[in-house]
């Protein structure tokens, strides 16, 4: 029997029927709704790195500048009363008694020369003096300073009549007269920069600052130790001596203090005068 006589027997033979549309249909929406349910996931799954993204980029931590590292202080002082100044000022630096950096200002060998100096602008500084204020002083102001009377002369500007240094100084100065010991403030900056140069002034009842012996000086020859050793011994610290010989003073003129006037020490401390013998 041929192959074609085969095929048309066996299909007269199969039972033809309607087509089955609802398994065809199940069919179908199966597959939809697994083609729905993968969209949907690839939706969240796209929309939560949108989000986790965002997330990273708001999350992090803001960019800031460093804040400005403070200056370095140190003390200076006569006996109890101190003041602080940055670590970096020197001592002295000046011309004819005149600033001409930043500077701290103790028995400033250059006041007693006369010259033409200016102050330039923007240079500040601060004095220690020992004894009563200069004839100029006025309280403008009493106040304590660690339960310690103080007076304040305010801070008074003036700007220098020589045109090639048309610079305004500005000073202020505080007294505490149970102490003998006044600070003295000047800047070519501002008003402002006195004041607050001048609220950093302290009392230290455990340390003592190195009292200048050139509060008393005794022409032709000089501090005497006879007049200075009492007031380190007053402000609470030891004497040494070391006696030298020296040609050019008599006996018991002080010709150097160590450490270094204004230096401020523990209670108790030693200071080794130099005098000559």
């Amino acid at each position: 029997m041929k192959l074609t006589d085969l095929l048309e027997r066996t299909a007269e033979q199969t039972p033809v029927g309607p087509p089955p549309l609802d398994t065809l249909y199940a069919g179908a929406a199966r597959r939809r709704h697994r083609r729905t349910a993968g969209l949907v996931a690839a939706t969240v799954v796209a929309v939560g790195a949108v989000i986790a993204g965002s997330t990273l980029l708001t999350s992090r931590a803001p960019v800031t500048s460093p804040a400005p590292v403070a200056p370095a202080m140190r003390l200076v002082g006569f006996g109890h009363a101190a003041i602080a100044v940055p670590a970096e000022w020197p001592t002295n630096e000046s011309r004819c008694g005149t600033p001409m950096q930043d500077t701290v200002l103790i028995d400033d060998p250059s006041a007693a020369l006369y010259c033409m100096a200016f102050r330039p602008a923007g240079v500040e500084s601060v004095g220690l003096y020992y004894g009563s204020p200069r004839a100029d002083f006025r309280a403008d102001e009493r106040f304590q300073i660690g339960g310690v009377r103080a007076e304040r002369q305010q801070t008074t500007c003036s700007t220098s009549n020589y045109p090639k240094r048309n610079t305004t100084t500005c000073d202020g100065t505080v007294s505490i007269p149970s102490l003998k010991v006044w600070f003295r403030a000047e800047s070519s900056t501002s008003a402002a920069e006195v004041d607050h140069l001048l609220q950093r002034i302290q009392i230290m009842p455990g340390e003592a600052g190195v009292l200048s012996p050139l509060r008393d000086v005794g022409p032709p020859t000089g501090p005497l130790v006879s007049s200075y050793a009492p007031l380190l011994t007053t402000a609470g610290l030891k004497v040494q001596y070391n006696r030298v010989k020296s040609p050019s003073y008599p006996a018991g003129t002080v010709l150097g203090v160590s450490p270094a006037v204004g230096t401020m020490l523990p209670v108790g401390s030693t200071v080794t005068v130099t005098i000559a013998r």
